[in-house]
């Protein structure tokens, strides 16, 4: 694989490798026939991102060499981001940036092309990987905004920097509502500020969503992705569904499209609480799981009702496309072949990070499992005390 990117698109590259490195630790370089795809999931799979480059976007791009299959490696993000560490130098220095994947020699080359004659040369090291995929699909999302990526930045400006997560609601009169997120205490007595914005009708290209709906989700990412549309100048598109169900960002443009999917708060309660407005309408921080009678543990678990799949099967040539997201609740087989990956016999677990009380719905493996009760009273002996000698 090899690519060339010139003038300012070095700095809408630098920019997305920035959001990407708000979500993900590791990142997924794939060069494909309709473009190069840079992708990252974090640790907790609950939140996934994905920039698909199109050819058009470089003034050369080779996915590979004749008589070669497509390759596809994994590397660090810290040092896949420290070459665009300094976007500011990106845009007064470097010309013109090119990526090569070597599969011989286990290196991806990343060369800066400098003014006076001056080139800068990365060799990092690389793993092979199989394709990170995910399932989803934003059309069968029933709730949709798009607005300008500006109007929405500027309204995330007040929100504190240390603030985990941000609810966005439908109010009266089709106002949308950003409302910062606070789980509540055991003393209710602390007091917390509390910010919200209110943004009207008129300031959003397309607004599809019932008064009242209202979803929780982290806002770090979503800062990340902001700032990358707003710089690039793009709209963005939010859809989403019921509370618990991954909500999924999208800009598309002619050169690039992007993709963020996020895990939501779910609302256990959203059938006794009245749904009016979103200030009254409060997620719930613990997740439960469904309790439909099935003789699987898998189906009890609902996996495939809130799930991304990540794809793995290396032999797949038709998964390596843009990802498309399934949401649909209907019920399918626990051997459904997004399951098939290196992923499997990681448990879902609690986030380790936004905030560590609350846990989201693993967008990769269902809703968080509910605790397994101890057995009451002492465990039984399994194997008599052996006699002593003497």
């Amino acid at each position: 694989m090899k690519c060339l990117v010139t003038g300012g698109n070095v700095k809408v590259l630098g920019k997305a490798v920035h959001s990407l490195s708000r979500i993900g630790d590791e990142l997924y370089l794939e060069p494909l026939e309709d473009g190069l795809s840079l992708r990252t999931v974090n640790s907790s799979r609950s939140a996934y991102a994905c920039f698909l480059f199109a050819p058009l976007f470089f003034q050369h791009y080779q996915a590979a060499t004749p008589g070669q299959d497509l390759l596809r490696c994994k590397i660090l993000m810290k040092s896949f981001l420290s070459v665009f560490r300094s976007l500011a130098m990106l845009e007064k220095t470097v010309e013109k940036c090119c990526i090569s994947l070597n599969g011989r020699s286990s290196r991806l080359v990343v060369q800066l092309h400098c003014k006076f004659g001056v080139r800068k040369t990365h060799n990092l090291s690389f793993q092979d990987c199989e394709s990170l995929q995910a399932v989803f699909d934003p059309a069968s999302c029933p709730h949709m905004l798009r607005a300008p990526a500006r109007v929405l930045g500027e309204a995330v400006v007040p929100f504190p920097p240390a603030l985990a997560e941000v609810t966005l609601g439908i109010g009266r009169g089709r106002r949308v509502i950003l409302r910062s997120y606070h789980e509540e205490e055991a003393d209710s007595t602390a007091k917390v500020m509390v910010t919200e914005m209110c943004l009207g009708e008129e300031d959003f290209q397309q607004l599809q969503a019932q008064e009242g709906v209202a979803i929780t989700f982290c806002l770090k990412e979503f800062r990340g992705l902001l700032s990358f549309a707003e710089s690039a100048n793009l709209n963005l598109s939010i859809h989403f569904d019921a509370p618990g169900r991954p909500a999924i960002f999208t800009i598309k443009d002619s050169l690039l499209d992007g993709h963020f999917v996020l895990a939501t708060l779910s609302d256990t309660d959203s059938h006794s609480q009245d749904r009016g407005s979103p200030e009254r309408h409060q997620p719930v921080p613990q997740l439960q799981t469904h309790s439909l009678p099935h003789p699987d543990d898998f189906a009890n678990d609902d996996i495939d009702s809130y799930m991304i799949a990540m794809e793995t099967t290396i032999g797949n040539e038709g998964s390596r496309v843009l990802p498309s997201i399934s949401l649909s609740p209907g019920p399918q087989p626990p051997e459904s072949p997004g399951l098939h990956s290196e992923e499997d016999e990681a448990e879902p677990s609690t986030v380790p990070g936004t905030p560590p009380p609350k846990k989201f719905r693993s967008l990769f493996f269902g809703s968080i499992l509910a605790p397994v009760r101890s057995p009451q009273g002492p465990s039984p002996v399994l194997a008599e005390d052996s006699e002593g000698e003497g």
